[in-house]
């Protein structure tokens, strides 16, 4: 075909192709990555306006701890508020407790908007131009700052998520002895039970979907708490910030390896509001799977980007090194034990473990087929002893989970569980509802599910190949493990079946020690700060009305009280103008 193009003329000129050159994977994501430098501290000025943006997200929280005691997700029954005089005057006040929720989560939003400046620089100089800020926050201000927003929540109820109350039913059921993969809140418990009444709806008919080793987790809970709703989710409460502990660990020393301010990395990923308001105040297991994930990242990358050998020289056993790989490998295999989700890692460590033993990317598509053998060996060696490692060691570790906790495998099962819901943020599930929705305005009939059926594992599949080719490009060498991991997670999100608020935080926090990009964080800004705000802590009966009227309150209270809050406001400036003048 192709002499015969070129002999009437209408062939390409032929183009010379460099045998020796690997496929174009990642060059394009690399670009989301540049070093950042270390800077001082802030000066007095700084400080001082940093405390009063620290103090208005402190306030934003408490506002948050008011309001959740009408807004939050409070149990049917033994609801610790009900009958007290002063806490429960928030639950008869509905409006007023909305209003004051939405304007505290606004608060928090703006506050740690406003926080960026000293961690990532000003967005439309330092962080527009792509260079470091002249000063940046200490790790120890930021720390307080996170403690300062988070201290309030821990004593909140439930927020925007009934998830704990399934968390508490599921682990019940295993606590009896019976298969929560198998048995749904209503029939494991019954449907007058404490905890089964304050399931969601639309979960209590459906097994667990969750890993054995969080119901393990949750089995202990109930040893201690009994049928004590109020003691159980708090300490629900402290696993999760056990987790935020995790990643508030791990984050700054991964973004260090990438050549990223622990600061900026912190802001954007542990500070950041949707980890706040749903990883702590929702009580979410992300929690505990992301902490546990990275330190087992960074467990790992500490061995394998180490000088040390990772075997004994004298023996075929691990040496330090190697212990601590093997030891990174089982933390995150046992955080996929948690969700599943966090097994991708291993992938990405497989890749940097294979690369350590010499493997690359190799140049076979424009080599002749006669030498595909020779430019590949020692990659695929490489690669089959790594993936070797990770699957022997995962796999004992799922097989022990699995068995240790008695649960056994029946999480394999119920994976899909989450697909009932249909979530705007899934762009398969987004675009079968549309599309089911237009078929019904043709008269073509509800084929919604339908469409579902088909464009869920379409969206897998893209997924897949797109996972696929992250580990190729960190396998060349252009983007760091920790940042394909990161790219990976998002894709995974975007064509995910379901999709809720908090799995953005999958992709976020690890790219946040990662991509230092412009349009990254801008847009990890906008993106978060909106849907932080979006998502209310409205029932399905609040009225359209109610929630304008709670919004437009809460964001003229925000307003007022940032004029008056920060000593650049115009209010403080005009007071301070007339104080100096009636001096004068």
């Amino acid at each position: 075909m192709r002499r015969t193009l070129d002999y009437v003329g209408l062939g390409k000129p032929a183009v010379e192709h460099d045998a020796d050159r690997i496929g174009d994977f990642g060059t394009t994501v690399a670009r989301m990555h540049d070093d950042e430098r270390e800077v001082g501290p802030l000066n007095r000025l700084e400080t001082l306006r940093m405390r009063r943006i620290r103090l208005f997200g402190t306030t934003g929280s408490i506002l948050i701890l008011i309001g959740s005691l009408g807004t939050g997700m409070l149990p049917v029954l033994q609801n610790p508020i009900v009958g007290t005089r002063v806490l429960s005057l928030p639950s008869r006040m509905y409006s007023t407790a909305l209003t004051i929720s939405i304007g505290g989560a606004i608060m928090l939003v703006v506050a740690w908007v406003m926080l960026g400046r000293y961690a990532v620089g000003r967005y439309r100089v330092e962080v527009a131009e792509g260079r470091s800020p002249a000063r940046r926050m200490t790790r120890g201000q930021t720390d307080r700052t996170l403690l300062m927003w988070v201290a309030p929540l821990i004593i909140a109820p439930p927020l925007l998520s009934k998830d704990v109350y399934s968390y508490l039913a599921q682990s019940a059921i295993a606590y009896k002895g019976m298969d929560p993969y198998t048995y749904s809140p209503m029939r494991g418990l019954g449907v007058d039970h404490a905890l089964t009444l304050s399931v969601p709806n639309l979960w209590k008919d459906t097994p667990a979907p969750y890993g054995p080793l969080f119901l393990w987790i949750g089995e202990q809970i109930t040893a201690i708490t009994g049928e004590n709703i109020t003691v159980a989710v708090l300490l629900h409460r402290l696993v999760a910030i056990a987790g935020v502990l995790m990643i508030v660990w791990a984050l700054p020393r991964l973004a260090r390896r990438c050549g990223v301010s622990a600061v900026a990395a912190l802001w954007l990923g542990a500070l950041n509001p949707l980890l706040i308001l749903h990883l702590v105040g929702g009580i979410h297991n992300e929690s505990l799977m992301i902490g546990m994930m990275l330190v087992g990242l960074e467990w790992s990358f500490r061995a394998i980007y180490g000088t040390q050998r990772l075997r004994r020289p004298d023996r075929p056993l691990p040496s330090r090194a190697g212990r601590i790989l093997l030891a990174g490998v089982v933390v995150i295999a046992a955080s996929a034990m948690i969700k599943v989700t966090s097994m991708l890692a291993l992938g990405f460590v497989g890749v940097a473990l294979a690369r350590r033993w010499g493997a690359t990317l190799p140049a076979l598509r424009h080599a002749p087929v006669s030498q595909w053998w020779r430019r590949s060996r020692r990659s695929l060696a490489a690669l089959a002893a790594s993936a070797g490692v990770m699957g022997v060691v995962a796999g004992a570790v799922v097989v022990v989970t699995c068995l240790g906790t008695g649960l056994g495998f029946g999480w394999t099962h119920t994976l899909s569980t989450g697909g009932i819901v249909r979530s705007w943020m899934s762009m398969p599930t987004l675009l079968s509802v549309v599309a089911g929705r237009v078929g019904l305005w043709l008269g073509l009939g509800e084929q919604t599910q339908a469409i579902l059926d088909i464009a869920r594992p379409i969206g897998q599949l893209v997924a897949a190949v797109l996972v696929v080719r992250w580990l190729l490009a960190c396998l060349a060498g252009r983007i760091h493990p920790i940042g394909g991991l990161g790219i990976a997670m998002a894709s995974v999100v975007i064509f995910f079946p379901f999709v809720q608020a908090w799995y953005l935080l999958w992709a976020v926090i690890p790219l946040a020690a990662w991509a230092t990009t412009r349009w990254f964080r801008v847009g990890t800004v906008v993106i978060s700060g909106i849907i932080a705000i979006v998502v209310m802590p409205t029932s399905s009966d609040t009225s359209p009305l109610v929630v304008a009227q709670g919004l437009a309150t809460g964001v003229i209270m925000v307003a007022i009280t940032a004029m008056v809050f920060f000593i650049d406001s115009p209010i403080r400036m005009w007071v301070r103008q007339r104080h100096d003048r009636n001096r004068q």
